[in-house]
């Protein structure tokens, strides 16, 4: 199991006025404006390291005012250490995963700890540095990553060009590539490793975390030739990851027949058992479809996101209703009557009154329809000229359009990119038409390669059921941390069923469902929205003290634990005493 297929390893030094944790930013640099390159063309390694973990930090954590990161829960102290970074192959694959060791220089050879961490949604190799980093470098455990094959190495065929290891844009043929497709002509515009590699990740996605902890100990026999070999049998190993990065370690725990991880923390997990729950493509194009007319009904009036400042829902919205009117698939003359509907539709199909409510943060966002279009291609495995259902991505050009890509944008993508656009310089075109709801006929084409029996929806519905989670072994100390008012991956479908069939199969995990808790945490610092919820990381965090306790310090590993009665920020600043954490 100790054999991991890498090339170059690149090996960097962290100290004085930068580290592991931070780049040099601190936690009020972190939170602050992303500093400028000294040449915006050609930027260094060095400045697009440092604007990458800001990216993710900011993508991941509350850390606004009235938030309480670094106050009450989490910080940002100063780690030195050294990274070790490479492209590692999953056997088979035709584009790589990024994998990346961070070995502060306090790391306990004693307490020997290597912490394994999937990126979330489609972000890079920092993906998951607010929860894993934060967590594990300050304990002195050295933290392994990947990108689980999604990631920011963007390639576009405009000047033929994409991102090398230091994560500085190269032409083909100049340096191995994060992703190289195959060749295409200039107007093919801008292909994204998740949705155009043709290797349906997700379905490796717990051969990739396991990939990176191998990684990780072949680093560290690198860094400690005197104290090697590092093994699972003398170094535990912990798995920890957020969304999809938590389906990405429940996964790899059903891999685990070897007794490889010591433990595995999963955060408001995108996980699916074959029989048990909806898998996300399902929920996700139902959503795209219905939530814009259901969250037009009254009882949505006060929800964040689902009116304009005018007290109206978006006119998008009450134009969705009307289009499912006349296709028959509602019924009544007024929007109120129809929009009561869809929210009795979504309601009779598992949808809750608190996952609608927070899902209109997604729906205003439109990234419903951004998921379906970019999953349905990795399921498909198609290329950036042939996605389904007409979608392609290209530079954002005047007015919206297509256009030219910005050199300037283009020169930080992989620091500034979140692995699945649009973005500011990148655009999701097509699936639409000329009409009064123009995006609904590209939702409905996505939608029917789940509901369809054509050869396409029987492929995609394969490439779904290769990534469904395996049972994971008796005696794997597991804990899963979901948000009850989670509106992206409502629990009802993915953390609930899987928890149960966990049980029904003689498997004891803790299970948290945090009362006020939603999916993404940075969205707390937008205005309107925080008071309303709480932040997930510190039940996080708390899950893996709880592990910690287990493995080093003799504590009986919990079992039935009570979920926290957290409570809603409100309009003031996060205290302790909200989470209802001990």
């Amino acid at each position: 199991m100790r054999e991991v297929d890498y090339g170059e390893v690149r090996v960097t030094d962290h100290r004085g006025r930068d580290d592991l944790l931070s780049a040099g930013l601190g936690l009020a640099g972190l939170a602050g404006l992303p500093l400028p390159f000294v040449n915006p063309l050609d930027p260094t390694a060095e400045e697009l390291r440092q604007r990458a973990i800001q990216t993710n930090w900011k993508g991941i954590a509350d850390l606004g005012p009235l938030g309480g990161y670094g106050t009450v829960y989490g910080g940002v102290p100063d780690v030195p250490g050294r990274e070790y970074q490479a492209f590692a192959r999953i056997p088979g694959a035709r584009a790589p995963h990024r994998v990346l060791l961070q070995l502060p220089d306090h790391f306990d050879k004693q307490k020997r700890c290597l912490v394994v961490a999937p990126s979330s949604g489609s972000r890079g190799i920092y993906g998951a540095i607010a929860l894993a980093g934060a967590w594990g470098l300050p304990r002195g455990c050295a933290v392994a990553y990947t990108d689980k094959g999604t990631g920011t190495g963007y390639f576009d065929y405009a000047d033929n060009s994409g991102v090398a290891l230091d994560g500085r844009h190269a032409k083909r043929g100049e340096a191995e590539l994060e992703f190289q497709p195959s060749p295409a002509p200039p107007s093919a515009g801008i292909a994204v490793k998740h949705m155009h590699s043709g290797d349906n990740p997700e379905a490796d996605w717990g051969r990739h975390v396991i990939q990176a902890a191998q990684f990780g100990l072949a680093m560290l026999d690198r860094a400690f030739p005197d104290q090697a070999p590092f093994t699972p049998q003398n170094t535990k190993i912990i798995a920890t990851g957020l969304s999809n990065g938590g389906g990405a370690v429940l996964q790899a725990a059903g891999l685990d027949n070897e007794h490889f991880f010591a433990g595995v923390v999963a955060l408001e997990p995108n996980v699916y058992a074959t029989g048990h729950g909806r898998a996300m493509y399902d929920y996700a194009t139902e959503a795209a479809i219905w939530l814009p007319c259901a969250l037009s009904s009254a009882r949505f009036a006060g929800v964040p996101f689902a009116r304009m400042p005018n007290g109206m829902p978006p006119p998008a919205w009450l134009l969705r209703c009307a289009s499912l009117r006349a296709q028959g698939k509602l019924r009544g003359d007024t929007v109120a009557e129809q929009a009561e509907q869809g929210y009795q539709y979504l309601q009779a199909r598992g949808w809750t009154d608190e996952a609608i409510s927070t899902a209109a943060s997604t729906t205003a966002f439109d990234l419903w329809r951004v998921i379906a279009a970019g999953y349905a291609s990795s399921y498909l495995r198609r290329g950036a000229t042939d996605m389904p259902c007409g979608f392609r991505y290209a530079a954002l050009g005047v007015g919206g359009l297509p256009g030219a890509t910005d050199p300037f944008a283009r020169a930080g993508w992989w620091a500034d990119g979140a692995g699945i656009p649009p973005d500011k310089s990148i655009g999701l075109f097509g699936g639409t038409q000329v009409s009064t709801d123009p995006t609904l006929i590209g939702m409905e084409c996505l939608r029917a390669l789940w509901t369809g029996g054509d050869h396409e929806a029987q492929a995609l519905h394969a490439s779904i059921a290769a990534a469904a989670a395996r049972l994971p072994r008796s005696d794997l100390p597991l804990w899963i941390v979901h948000g009850a008012g989670d509106g992206l991956l409502p629990t009802a479908f993915s953390s609930e069923p899987y928890v149960a069939w966990l049980r029904g199969e003689g498997r004891e995990p803790n299970y948290w469902r945090v009362p006020y808790a939603q999916h993404f945490d940075a969205f707390l610092a937008l205005p309107g929205f925080g008071e309303h919820h709480v932040p997930l990381l510190p039940f996080g965090y708390a899950a893996l003290d709880r592990l910690w306790s287990y493995l080093y310090e003799g504590a009986t590993w919990p079992t039935d634990v009570p979920t926290p009665a957290a409570q809603p920020r409100g309009a003031g600043a996060l205290a302790r005493s909200m989470l209802g954490l001990p």
